[in-house]
């Protein structure tokens, strides 16, 4: 199957990236299974690069008009690594008025050599100009008769709880949406340490 990865064990705890074939990509329970068989459960993380021939949606030209219910300005006090977050509901807006708004001089990311310069300047702006996020959103933007690892619906046990028990936990057994800016910030929740979560980037800048 389509790994990067050197070592089968993964001792380092390393995260490992792997490139799965379409046929491969075709059995979410399988491909996990070797995920972990090769270590990848050990770093916490792993990054799955989709087959080229595969597309969750075919075009994202139509959703300029969908609209974020309660965007959020994450406004950040603190110093020293020691930082507490405030999130401040903002009005609705459109996805094509938050690109612009993300897209703007106010709000744009800053011109970077590499990652670690990013990460540099997100550590020493963060109490500056504060963010807006579209979070939370219910739903997902892959196409419905998408079968290969659609997050609404990935035939694990969390798809059970809610068939078969009537059970419905909001973000953990139903998908959500985000829309990010340029710092804003997505916390690691006690359900990600707990549990397998997965997220796919539709489009926009690589995470960092």
């Amino acid at each position: 199957m389509g790994s990067e990865n050197p070592s089968p064990q993964n001792p380092g705890c390393k995260i490992m990236t792997f490139r799965p074939s379409l046929e491969e990509f075709r059995d979410f329970g399988r491909f996990i299974a070797f995920m972990e068989s090769q270590g990848a459960h050990r770093a916490g993380l792993a990054k799955v690069i989709p087959p080229k021939e595969w597309k969750p949606r075919r075009t994202y030209d139509d959703i300029d008009d969908m609209v974020i219910p309660a965007p959020i300005q994450q406004v950040v006090t603190g110093q020293s690594g020691l930082f507490t977050q405030y999130n401040i509901q903002k009005k609705p807006m459109t996805v094509g008025e938050y690109r612009r708004l993300a897209n703007s001089e106010k709000y744009c990311t800053p011109r970077h050599q590499d990652f670690e310069d990013l990460e540099r300047k997100y550590w020493k702006n963060l109490t500056f100009v504060s963010p807006i996020y579209g979070a939370d959103i219910s739903g997902s933007l892959y196409d419905a008769d998408v079968d290969e690892w659609n997050i609404g619906n990935l035939n694990t046990l969390l798809d059970m709880v809610e068939h078969e028990c009537g059970i419905i936990i909001e973000g953990v057994n139903t998908p959500y949406l985000y829309f990010g800016m340029w710092k804003t910030t997505f916390a690691w929740h006690t359900e990600d340490m707990d549990l397998y979560s997965i997220n796919y980037l539709h489009f926009g800048e690589p995470k960092s």
